[in-house]
């Protein structure tokens, strides 16, 4: 499954009018200009020049800073000063039904933050560096999205994040008016919205206050925090404003700004304000309305016409209808409409059909007005409570970001269809390369090398290195894609789940494909990382013998790639397993390693598979394989066939995979039946 990444600007613009700078703080009043894009890390100048970098947003980060440092702590006690600012902004979302990650005021050490990921990092963190204290950082995040995974209250909340994305402190978005009472107040509503920020170095308190543009300074603040930042704070600090990328559009705008150290910040002149650049409602449909209504010669025509376009229109609604429920909400921005979908597979034409499966139909697509490849993949799934858990999987699994995955942007439910969005691969699946004479294409030695190394990389990530473990559960060679410089990327994740402590997954429903199944799957039901390694293994020995790993011979009987494998490497006939149209070009030493993993990973017993990032060491030759290998085959051999008639009293009792060069210890006990 294929798909484009639509890649949305998230700016934060600043313009300013004038400018009153000294040391301990300045005040800026902005207004607008024909520099209205940023495009990297923008500074403000305190001679009023504007600066800004060649840095670009395809980093998903945009940050704004004050070019100069403030001294925020005393020298001689380390406590750090109270400070005040105060600035007006605004947050213009391209669809008023959904919001997307929100905006930062910030104190950090540089103005470059280093590494920062996009969508949920809100250009301050990353996987690696949240949680980090070493950071430094003080952030009052003015999010409108909820993140369940951080813990979020709602869509609309502030929050104090102290080195972390995830908030030390949060409430929702409000104020409080003269008498007490408190009042909602929306950050993406396209208006301009007041806000002031006030730390007490004495007392250790930090005020946060919003408020309607016009009105005046609340009395009572939203959040009163008590919190010492001297041990958080560093000596000389920078302040201003991050954001991130996400999936959808939202423009942010900062249209003032005061900042003062050991003082109060300047009040902000309204007057000098300019207005945000909200598109004006169209009148033209007024102006239809009344020019249809002239040009109609009588109530009979009129009548007529009425009728005609309200039945097009009712069997254009349930053409193009939607399944949404109040639960789907905050997963807005994993969803497409079912119309968009319609239009870029050109109504599911069968000319559009990229290929077919046990799960539903893909279809090759250009999403409107992107004019961007996609593909869509159109498949049945259970409704209610399962598929709440299914979608809620979606967009965990859509924030994916590895060079080696096929990125998963989305989906759209219409009645009893589900449809999945993915980027789009010119090159198609991998299956078609090895086993489809019509393409074309004999992929030499090292681009298979380079192909199972693309895999590796991508479940490694997904078993080990993602913030939970994701378990795949159909790992093949149809569901490996092949961009146009023929770097493999995983796809497919219709069956993935979520793994229980990170080794079993939460599903008892036997999925997967013939040949890839591990015994224990076949047994249980159920799916683990060991699993994952096993489909692997065979993955890689269908790459290298350009066969599939189950081959029907005859009415009844069936030959399989593992056990043919296994058989040719005792009899020392490794060669004659060989895909032939290598020829001779590859090498033998490289060859026979892939097979030897393989055959490790494909092992019966799953306690001797080894993890996906020893797998990877392996084939990168960075580690060797055990000393005894050869027993351990031998070993599988024997578990094999006495598990598998279940007519022999001796089972496994321990198997022990201590390290990449150890050996395997396996021992037997055996009692009567």
């Amino acid at each position: 499954m294929m798909i484009f990444l639509f890649k949305p600007y998230l700016i934060l613009l600043l313009f300013f009018h004038c400018s009153v700078a000294d040391d301990n703080g300045f005040n800026f009043v902005y207004k607008n200009s024909d520099d209205s894009q940023l495009t990297g890390v923008r500074q403000v100048q305190t001679d009023g020049q504007m600066v800004r970098t060649n840095e670009t947003l395809d980093s998903g980060v945009g940050h704004t800073f004050y070019v100069r440092p403030f001294r925020f702590k005393n020298s001689s006690t380390g406590d750090a000063f109270s400070f005040s600012t105060q600035f007006v902004f605004g947050m213009i979302p391209k669809d008023p039904q959904f919001a997307f990650h929100g905006m930062t005021f910030a104190i950090t050490p540089s103005t470059a933050v280093i590494e920062a990921s996009s969508s949920q990092h809100l250009g301050l963190f990353n996987r690696t560096t949240d949680g980090n204290e070493s950071n430094h950082i003080v952030a009052l995040e003015l999010d409108s999205f909820r993140n369940i995974e951080l813990g979020d209250i709602d869509s609309n909340h502030i929050g104090l994040d102290i080195n972390s994305i995830v908030s030390v402190f949060a409430t929702t978005v409000g104020y409080y008016d003269p008498n007490g009472a408190f009042k909602n107040l929306t950050l993406a509503s396209s208006q301009e919205i007041r806000a002031w920020i006030d730390y007490d170095g004495v007392t250790k308190h930090l005020n946060v206050t919003l408020a309607p543009i016009h009105m005046r300074k609340p009395e009572k603040p939203l959040a009163s925090v008590q919190k010492d930042l001297s041990p958080i704070l560093l000596q000389d600090m920078y302040v201003g404003f991050t954001s991130a990328t996400g999936v959808l559009v939202q423009t942010f705008y900062v249209v003032a700004w005061s900042f003062q150290i050991n003082g109060k910040a300047q009040d902000i002149d309204l007057s000098k304000l300019p207005s945000l650049p909200i598109k004006k409602k169209s009148t033209r449909h007024k102006k239809m309305i009344l020019a249809f209504g002239f040009c109609l010669g009588g109530l009979i025509v009129i009548a007529a016409v009425s009728i005609w376009a309200f039945v097009l229109y009712r069997r254009r609604k349930r053409k193009f209808a939607e399944v949404l429920e109040g639960w789907e909400v905050q997963y807005g921005p994993h969803r497409f409409a079912y119309k968009d979908l319609y239009t870029a597979t050109k109504g599911f034409k069968e000319s559009e059909l990229l290929g077919k499966g046990g799960f539903g139909q893909v279809y090759k697509g250009v999403l409107p007005n992107i004019e961007t490849p996609v593909a869509v993949k159109k498949i049945w799934h259970e409704s209610g409570q399962g598929m709440k858990e299914f979608v809620a999987e979606i967009a965990t699994i859509g924030r994916l970001r590895h060079p080696n995955l096929v990125r998963l942007l989305g989906y759209c439910r219409r009645q009893g269809e589900l449809f999945l969005v993915y980027d789009y691969m010119p090159n198609l699946s991998l299956d078609n390369l090895l086993f489809d004479s019509k393409s074309g294409i004999i992929l030499t030695w090292n681009q298979r090398v380079k192909i199972v190394l693309d895999v590796a990389e991508a479940l490694t990530y997904l078993h080990e290195e993602w913030v939970e473990v994701i378990i795949h559960r159909d790992i093949k060679a149809s569901n490996v894609l092949l961009d146009a410089d023929l770097n493999a990327k995983l796809g497919d994740f219709g069956l993935a789940r979520f793994g229980n402590n990170g080794t079993e997954a939460q599903t008892t429903h036997l999925a997967g494909t013939l040949g890839y199944i591990a015994p224990e799957l076949a047994r249980k039901g159920k799916a683990t990382t060991a699993t994952d390694i096993f489909a692997f293994g065979a993955f890689i020995l269908e790459v290298v013998c350009g066969r599939r790993p189950v081959q029907v011979r005859g009415r009844n009987e069936v030959a399989i790639l593992v056990d043919l494998v296994l058989d040719c490497w005792f009899k020392e006939e490794l060669l004659n397993v060989v895909d032939p149209k290598l020829g001779d070009d590859y090498d033998r030493d490289e060859l026979g390693l892939f097979l030897k993993v393989g055959l490790l990973c494909s092992h019966s017993c799953p306690s001797v598979r080894p993890s996906m990032s020893q797998v990877l060491k392996f084939l990168k030759g960075e580690e060797s394989l055990p000393t005894d290998f050869d027993s351990v085959l031998e070993i599988r051999e024997d578990y094999s066939g006495r598990l598998g008639d279940g007519s022999s009293s001796a089972y496994f009792s321990q198997i022990q995979y201590n390290t990449a060069s150890a050996p395997i210890t396996v021992s037997f006990t055996s009692s009567g039946r």
